[in-house]
């Protein structure tokens, strides 16, 4: 117990000092290891080596440079185009395009940053041209592109599925229903908002003609999601040789279908795409070292003994869960959060019955908050940086769109069916 309790001082410690998470991860796991128990630093590197080296965790990077293929290669410009015909008509019709556009977008992607920067290098300028406030703009594209980890594919359910031993096809059906979800209560937010600013939806007219060659423009797009869930969930592939189609997929699209991805473009790319995994990589490394820490330090047992001698009640403890993970989420990296959380927690809430993929799909919904609340928030950056605003301008938007966001989050909480349906129809 006390290597649990000097980890987490250190790891504080660190990050007060504003030391990278990874690092202080790191650096909190090989002091308090060797401070209280003199065990060799090589275990941790034989850790954090063993975490990584994983069939699974392959899917990550490979999901990444599809998104960064499909940000370039004009994906997201013929997506809009299409979302402008089904919801451009309703009260703050621009909004509405931008949200429904980061849900088709997720589900290509996996990625909130990717998510956020294709669609808001369209969408924030757009609106902005048309009076809409830009600072609500900014807000609206930051929390529309915490979409992209949670509908599948999901970068977040890859690391929970990783670190739990749970299917991560079963997690990629179980964040399909929130992520629905939380899309339709941005689009009320909206439409509510909207309503009260006097912002109008888009003249477009919706004809058969227009509408047919919009749809026929974005199907190599609105294929990707068929073909990567259709592909794991028919047996074709895994979830990571489905990364490495995406990626392939995206690539091709952008070069010979839409012309917008030149070969200049990819050296370029690539290096962004290789520093964002790294980046991941590394946080999920020493993560696990640190995880394994706790559990060789009992931590987990003994969490989950103190919860049931005291009979506590399940719903009472998703409150603190939900809580916990709001806190953490604006402080921690995601990915590090959930692996170091997910098994710590996992045996409690199977314990009173919860199943872990349930469990999974409420830690990954809430923690798709942390990608854009103060001060860490990297959706919130992204959207920024695309409309030249500091971030306490936009904070005053985010707190109606959070409490919007929110509402999907309890109903998947304490409604499990929601996340659960798809997986007991598909007989898993």
């Amino acid at each position: 117990m006390a290597t649990g309790i000097l980890v987490f001082v250190l790891l504080l410690f660190f990050m007060l000092l504003n030391v990278p998470i990874a690092v202080a991860i790191g650096a909190g796991t090989l002091l308090s290891l060797a401070m209280t128990t003199g065990t060799s630093p090589a275990i941790i590197a034989q850790r954090m080596y063993a975490a990584v080296d994983s069939f699974p965790l392959m899917a990550i990077p490979f999901f990444i440079v599809a998104g960064n293929f499909m940000e370039r290669g004009g994906i997201s410009r013929q997506l809009v185009d299409l979302a402008e015909l089904f919801v451009g008509r309703l009260a703050g019709g621009l909004g509405q395009i931008a949200v429904v556009t980061s849900a088709f977008f997720a589900a290509i992607s996996g990625s909130g940053p990717a998510t956020t920067a294709a669609i808001g290098s369209i969408m924030i300028p757009a609106m902005e041209r048309n009076n809409y406030d830009r600072a609500f703009a900014t807000a609206l594209e930051a929390i529309a592109g915490a979409l992209g980890p949670l509908i599948p594919p999901s970068i977040l359910f890859v690391t929970y599925g990783v670190a739990t031993g749970i299917s991560i096809s079963d997690l990629f059906l179980a964040g399909v229903v929130p992520g629905i979800l939380t899309a339709l209560s941005l689009m009320v937010a909206v439409y509510v908002i909207s309503k009260k600013r006097g912002y109008v939806g888009t003249e477009t007219q919706v004809t058969g003609t227009v509408l047919w060659q919009r749809t026929l423009k974005a199907s190599w797009a609105l294929f990707l999601p068929v073909l990567i869930l259709g592909g794991i969930y028919g047996g074709i592939f895994t979830p990571t040789e489905a990364a490495v189609v995406s990626a392939g997929y995206g690539l091709l699209v952008g070069m010979f279908v839409y012309k917008e991805l030149k070969l200049r473009d990819l050296p370029g790319i690539l290096v962004k795409s290789a520093i964002t995994s790294a980046m991941v990589m590394y946080v999920i490394a020493t993560a696990s070292a640190l995880s394994w820490v706790l559990s060789n330090a009992e931590i987990p047992s003994n969490l989950a003994r103190f919860v049931v001698e005291r009979n506590f009640n399940v719903n009472v403890l998703f409150i603190l869960l939900n809580a916990l993970l709001l806190f953490t989420g604006c402080f921690i990296e995601l990915n590090a959060t959930i692996v170091i959380l997910a098994p710590l927690l996992m045996p409690i809430f199977t314990h009173l019955g919860v199943d872990p993929v349930h469990l999974g799909a409420v830690m990954v919904t809430n923690l798709c908050l942390g990608l854009v609340t103060p001060p860490f928030g990297v959706n919130l950056y992204v959207a920024c940086g695309i409309a030249k605003m500091k971030i306490e301008e936009v904070t005053r938007w985010l707190i109606p769109l959070l409490g919007a966001a929110l509402v999907p989050l309890l109903l998947v909480t304490y409604i499990p069916q929601l996340s659960l349906f798809l997986v007991r129809l598909a007989g898993r």
